[in-house]
């Protein structure tokens, strides 16, 4: 999450979640994987709120030393890229690359096919690098919704 209040703040909500729907585990998977899920996609919605609250956050940056502004900056893009992303792309891409799970284990979590999450991944991948060159192009936060609409943020 980035600060260790927004990951305790997490943990907290997750917690309540869970208990508000412990009715409505059925049992398919196991109560980890199912955890797992539930926290999976709260983060990745915090992510996503972030994204939409980013100018606050970069004025926060300024000041850092060279070198540790080039991995904030991936980071932000990370960050960036997760939120605004297909989220079946995006929870396939965390599952893999972030937290190291098998593509067996990632299509048990997303209820897909081990093939599947394969071209969740791949699809990820293209758009990522195509998106993250138009940001980087641009030095400017870009928004494809804002742009469909045909309105600038």
């Amino acid at each position: 999450m980035g600060r260790k209040e927004d990951a305790e703040e997490a943990t907290q909500e997750v917690f309540v979640r869970v208990m508000r729907s412990m009715a409505q585990f059925d049992g398919r998977s196991s109560m980890s994987t199912w955890l797992y899920q539930i926290t999976t996609n709260y983060c990745l919605n915090q992510l996503r709120d972030r994204s939409r609250r980013r100018e606050l956050f970069e004025q926060n940056m300024i000041g850092e030393e060279e070198s540790q502004q080039a991995s904030l900056t991936d980071l932000l893009l990370l960050r960036r890229l997760l939120a605004e992303a297909d989220e079946k792309q995006a929870c396939a891409a965390v599952y893999v690359y972030l937290d190291g799970m098998s593509h067996e284990e990632a299509a048990e979590l997303l209820g897909v096919s081990k093939r599947t999450v394969g071209n969740l991944i791949e699809r990820f991948l293209a758009w990522a690098n195509k998106r993250s060159e138009v940001v980087q192009a641009a030095g400017a936060p870009v928004d494809d919704r804002a742009a469909k609409r045909g309105t600038a943020r």
